[in-house]
């Protein structure tokens, strides 16, 4: 016998505003059936293809520490980690960290609205070229 991860669960201040931005970071939309509003407690944001599913779930308490766990992101898109770096600013993240290399190698760290660290790693075909 074996486990499936069902999603993964994000504590936060404002359930709502994290499952906008990790939506839009994400290409993730809410369920049409049950869609996440302002003040609600838990929101849910699924993947196109319905594959793992990020929950949001509020809490009392700020985040304090790093993160024991992060996601790495790797651009979907044409235009590399670079362009996919400045949609992410845009969208609401910040800079914490650059491990970008002088041979493109590397990553940078980012945090999302309320400060849980990510990573944007190179696309693709960026590490194929």
């Amino acid at each position: 016998m074996t486990a499936m991860i069902s999603h993964t669960t994000f504590d936060s201040l404002d359930a709502y505003a994290q499952s906008v931005f990790w939506a839009k970071v994400l290409d993730f939309s809410e369920d049409p059936q049950g869609p996440n509003r302002p003040g609600d407690e838990e929101c849910m944001i699924f993947p196109p293809d319905g594959g793992q599913r990020l929950l949001f779930i509020n809490v009392p308490d700020t985040k304090h520490a790093k993160n024991r766990l992060h996601l790495d992101l790797q651009p979907a898109e044409v235009g590399g980690r670079d362009r996919e770096l400045q949609r992410l600013l845009e969208l609401g993240a910040t800079q914490v960290d650059d491990q970008r290399r002088p041979d493109g190698t590397g990553w940078v760290v980012l945090a999302d609205p309320e400060g849980n660290e990510f990573c944007i790693l190179r696309s693709e075909a960026e590490r194929t070229a």
